[in-house]
């Protein structure tokens, strides 16, 4: 018999360049399989906070944590804008080198979607909206996850990954959900990595370009901060 799910909950951070790389792959799995996608929310921010600086909630505008109450906000009313968001602002900052995280640039992209531009500034008003974030956000921790791309599975068990630069379309896509949902057998099995070698490297720092230019903050990577400009393969990988 076909166990494979239907439904998968997808936690995401915009700001994760692969974790929108991923969900480019989870769509063309979408658009080929009876497949139910439910986007959830994971805040880097949070996670690679340091101690004693302001949590996201605590800013009067954070980068990933603010766009994710945009999110929260639509998801509240019309799943299918929140859909069309994360896709035109992943492609905004991850693609196109734009900056989504800049309210200005939220609201054109609102637009651009046929949405009211003030939702930017009604979610942000709305207090509540952090309480749906951070519901999200416990959820992956509670499961001891860390980063993103994590998904949920109907049956309870959650995935770290797969972690993608240049995600597979058509019939491969499908080839790769196989791989990916078979791990939900062997519930013992927690990692299986590949190295990265120096073509490995470049070919991370070649995709991961317009992220570089279009983000305003450095990145954390096991309690260092890295620069603007810095390999990718020392970004937090989600």
């Amino acid at each position: 018999m076909d166990t494979t799910p239907t439904e998968v909950d997808f936690h995401f951070d915009p700001m994760c360049p692969f974790a929108y790389h991923t969900s480019r792959w989870i769509r063309a799995v979408r658009d080929q399989l009876d497949l139910t996608v439910h986007w959830r929310f994971f805040s880097l921010e949070e996670t690679n906070r340091f101690e004693h600086s302001k949590h996201p909630w605590e800013r009067e505008w954070s980068y990933g944590w603010s766009q994710m109450r945009i999110a929260a906000l639509l998801r509240r009313t019309d799943t299918a804008l929140l859909d069309a968001w994360y896709a035109r602002v992943g492609r905004a900052l991850h693609i196109d080198g734009e900056k989504p995280h800049e309210p200005e640039t939220a609201r054109r992209l609102l637009g651009e979607l046929g949405a009211d531009p003030a939702l930017v500034d009604e979610a942000i008003a709305d207090p509540t909206t952090h309480d749906d974030v951070h519901a999200d956000h416990k959820r992956v921790t509670d499961a001891g996850g860390f980063g993103v791309p994590t998904l949920f599975f109907p049956d309870g068990q959650c995935l770290f990954g797969p972690v993608l630069i240049d995600p597979p379309t058509g019939t491969a896509a499908v080839r790769l959900w196989n791989v990916v949902t078979g791990m939900l057998e062997f519930g013992h099995v927690y990692e299986l990595q590949r190295p990265k070698g120096a073509h490995d490297q470049q070919a991370i720092s070649d995709a991961l370009q317009p992220y570089l230019h279009g983000r305003d903050w450095v990145s954390v990577d096991r309690g260092r901060i890295v620069e603007p400009g810095t390999r990718p393969d020392e970004e937090i990988a989600g």
